[in-house]
């Protein structure tokens, strides 16, 4: 599969670098969008994120790359998953403001009826956030909550993640084994 990962600046960059990572290992063409804000927030949250994007992508772009493949339609990508997915990127992809590569591949995916999953990781949401959300599933995204569960036994943050990161793989439609799924033993 051809999937576009976008790492917006909200926290949480871990889910957008395991999820990378994780398609990239499972053999996916990866092409990402790290944006500024990421950058940003890498800083403190995850100091060696983009190298790891570099290391799990085809490609990677940066959000003033306005021109790039998944610019437009006629490149195939398949999928995009934004993660993490900030309440400013959902408020521009919720009103079809086309400002930066990672919005403008949003709005694609939606004009092409292609898989978009957000993975929300802002709280609390304002009555604004949730009506953005509203209005981006009636378009045919999958807002997507970065709330990790627990019948599956996290003992690590990374279990954690990797639970939230499985479940975005899930709606892809992609097998894997990044958690233990409910009533499975082990």
């Amino acid at each position: 599969m051809k999937i576009i990962v976008g790492v917006s600046g909200a926290s949480g960059i871990v889910y957008g670098v395991r999820l990378a990572e994780e398609l990239n290992a499972l053999g996916h063409e990866v092409h990402t969008i790290f944006t500024e804000a990421a950058k940003k927030t890498s800083a403190y949250e995850m100091p060696d994120a983009f190298d790891r994007i570099k290391r799990a992508s085809n490609a990677v772009y940066g959000e003033e790359d306005i021109d790039a493949p998944p610019a437009s339609g006629s490149a195939g990508f398949e999928a995009m998953v934004i993660a993490p997915f900030s309440l400013r990127t959902l408020g521009s992809v919720a009103n079809g403001i086309a400002d930066n590569l990672l919005t403008r591949s949003a709005l694609v995916q939606l004009k092409e009826r292609r898989k978009l999953i957000l993975l929300i990781r802002e709280m609390p949401l304002s009555t604004i956030d949730i009506i953005n959300m509203l209005k981006v599933s009636l378009a045919g995204g999958i807002v997507a909550p970065a709330s990790p569960g627990f019948y599956h036994g996290p003992r690590s943050i990374d279990d954690m993640v990797n639970f939230v990161v499985g479940k975005v793989i899930d709606l892809l439609e992609i097998k894997h084994g990044l958690y233990r799924r409910w009533k499975e033993d082990g």
